[in-house]
C-alpha cells in the first residue's frame, strides 16, 4: 500500500484532542468523525452560508431604497438662512432634515439575473462541499485499509516466526545429538534474528499508519487509537461485471467533478448576461420629503420668532421623479468587460469537456485496476498454496537430514513472501473495489466482505 499523500495530510491538517477510552474504530466510524470534525468541510460550509446571503442581498435588490437624513449648525458672520435663503450677517442657529426613497424600475434586468446567478452559485458551492466530503471519505478509506493490511502482515511473520521458533529447537536438538552441524544451528538463529526484526518495522509501520488516520481524524491520542479487528475475507465483486461505459455513466451523476464544471459554465454564461446589462439604459424613481427650521425665521403676522414645530410644517416640501441615464461612451470598457466575460464563458466549457474526459479516464483507470487487483490477488493465492506445499516438503526433507539448513531457510524465506504478497494483494483489491465502487455510487465507508 501506497503512504498517504500529502495533499491528504494537507486536507486534513490540524489536530482535535479526543478520549479515546479505548475504542475500537470501524470504517463506517472514521468517515463519520471526520466528515464532522475536518476543518477544511468546516470552511466549506462556511463558503456554502456565504452563498446563501449573497442570495438574501439578490432579493432585497429588488425593494425600494429608504433613507432619512438631518443637520444642526450655528452660522456666524455672513451665511444664507436656509429658512429665507437670503444672506444674514448676524449668528442663527438651523437645523433641516428629509427622508428619501427610491426604486430601480429597469437596469437591463440586472437584479433579476443578480439573483439568477446566486442560486446558481449555491448549487456550486454544494457541489464543492459534497466532493470535498467524497475526498476526505476517499482518504480516510485509504488509510483504514492501509492499517488492516499492516495488521495482517504482523499476523504473517509472527506465524512465520514461530515456525522458524520451532525449527531452531528442534535444530539444537539434532546438533547436540551430533545429527547436524553447528552451521545450520547459525543459519536458524541468523533467520530468526531477521524476522525478528521484520516484526519490529512491520509494527512500527503500523503505528504509522495509525498516527496517519488518527492525523485524518484530527484525534490526538494516537497511542490508545486503533481500529476494530474484523476478519475481512473474500468478497463479493459484483462491481466488476458491470460494463466500464455503465459505470462511467453512473459515476457522472453521482461523482461531482463534472456537476462543479457544469454550475460554473452556467455561472459563466450568467456573469456574462449581467455584463450585458451595462449596454442598456437604467430607469430609476424617486420621491423625498425635507423640513428646515432657523432661529431667525420671524412670524410674518406678529413679527414674533416661529416655534420650532411652526417653521417643521411651513418651510416642509416633497419632491419626486424620474431619472433616466444612458450609456454613450465609457472608454469602451463595458464592450471589453463583455469580450471578458464571453473568454470566461469558452474556457468554463473547455474545463466542463476536460472534467468529463479526466472523469472517464479516472473510472477506465479504476476499472482496470480493480480487475487487475483481482487477478493479482488470485494469483498470489495460488502461489502462496504452492509455496505453503514446497515449504511442507522442504520442512520433511530437513527434519530427517535430506537438506540443510540453508536450503530449508530459503524455502520458507519463499514461502513468507508468497504470504506477504497475499496480504499485500488482497488488501489492495479491497481499496481499488471500494473505489470503483464509489464512483458507482456505493458509499466508501462500508465493508461487507464477509
Amino acid at each position: 500500500m501506497k503512504k498517504i499523500t500529502l495533499l491528504g495530510l494537507f486536507l486534513f491538517s490540524g489536530i482535535t484532542i479526543y478520549a479515546q477510552d479505548n475504542k475500537q474504530w470501524t470504517l463506517e466510524a472514521c468517515v463519520d468523525y471526520a466528515l464532522e470534525n475536518n476543518i477544511s468541510i468546516k470552511q466549506s460550509e462556511l463558503d456554502s452560508k456565504l452563498t446563501d446571503i449573497d442570495k438574501s442581498q439578490a432579493m432585497m435588490n429588488f425593494l425600494p431604497t429608504l433613507s432619512a437624513n438631518t443637520s444642526f449648525s450655528i452660522n456666524t458672520g455672513a451665511n444664507v438662512n436656509p429658512s429665507t435663503n437670503q444672506f444674514e450677517n448676524q449668528t442663527f442657529r438651523s437645523a433641516s432634515g428629509g427622508i428619501n426613497s427610491g426604486v430601480n424600475l429597469f437596469s437591463g434586468l440586472e437584479n433579476w439575473k443578480t439573483l439568477q446567478r446566486s442560486k446558481i452559485n449555491i448549487i456550486a458551492s454544494q457541489y464543492q462541499l459534497d466532493k470535498m466530503r467524497d475526498d476526505i471519505s476517499i482518504y480516510v478509506a485509504n488509510a483504514f485499509v492501509e492499517i488492516l493490511y499492516n495488521k495482517e502482515q504482523i499476523k504473517v511473520l509472527e506465524s512465520q516466526n514461530k515456525i522458524t521458533k520451532e525449527n531452531l529447537d528442534r535444530t539444537k536438538e539434532l546438533v547436540d545429538a551430533g545429527v547436524l552441524p553447528q552451521g545450520d544451528l547459525l543459519e536458524i538463529k541468523a533467520t530468526d534474528a531477521t524476522q525478528i526484526q521484520q516484526i519490529i518495522a512491520a509494527e512500527n509501520d503500523l503505528f504509522i499508519t495509525k498516527i496517519g488516520l488518527a492525523q485524518l481524524l484530527q484525534i490526538a491520542d494516537y497511542q490508545n487509537f486503533d481500529i476494530a479487528e474484523e476478519d475481512y475475507g473474500l468478497f463479493p465483486d459484483s462491481i466488476l461485471e458491470e460494463d466500464a461505459s455503465t459505470i462511467i455513466k453512473k459515476a457522472k451523476e453521482e461523482v461531482y467533478d463534472v456537476k462543479i464544471a457544469e454550475a460554473n459554465l452556467e455561472l459563466a454564461e450568467k456573469d456574462l448576461e449581467l455584463t450585458k446589462t451595462s449596454y442598456y439604459p437604467t430607469l430609476s424613481a424617486y420621491m423625498g420629503y425635507s423640513t428646515r427650521w432657523s432661529s431667525t425665521n420671524l412670524d410674518f403676522i406678529t413679527g414674533e420668532q416661529m416655534g420650532f414645530f411652526d417653521q417643521l410644517s411651513t418651510f416642509d416640501g416633497t419632491s419626486f421623479g424620474v431619472q433616466l441615464s444612458v450609456p454613450i461612451f465609457n472608454g469602451l470598457t463595458t464592450r471589453n468587460n463583455v469580450k471578458r466575460s464571453q473568454v470566461n464563458v469558452e474556457r468554463s466549457k473547455y474545463l466542463l469537456e476536460q472534467a468529463n474526459l479526466d472523469l472517464e479516464s479516472k473510472v477506465y483507470q479504476a476499472y482496470n485496476d480493480a480487475k487487475n487487483a483481482k487477478k493479482s490477488y488470485e494469483a498470489a493465492m495460488q502461489t502462496a498454496e504452492a509455496r505453503k506445499l514446497a515449504f511442507e516438503y522442504a520442512q520433511e526433507r530437513y527434519s530427517v537430514g535430506l537438506s540443510n539448513a540453508f536450503d530449508f531457510n530459503q524455502s520458507a524465506i519463499t514461502f513468507e513472501n508468497a504470504q506477504s504478497e497475499v496480504v499485500r494483494t488482497k488488501y489492495q483489491y479491497i481499496f481499488k473495489v471500494k473505489v470503483l465502487e464509489f464512483y458507482f455510487g456505493i458509499p466508501i465507508d462500508q465493508i461487507n466482505y464477509n
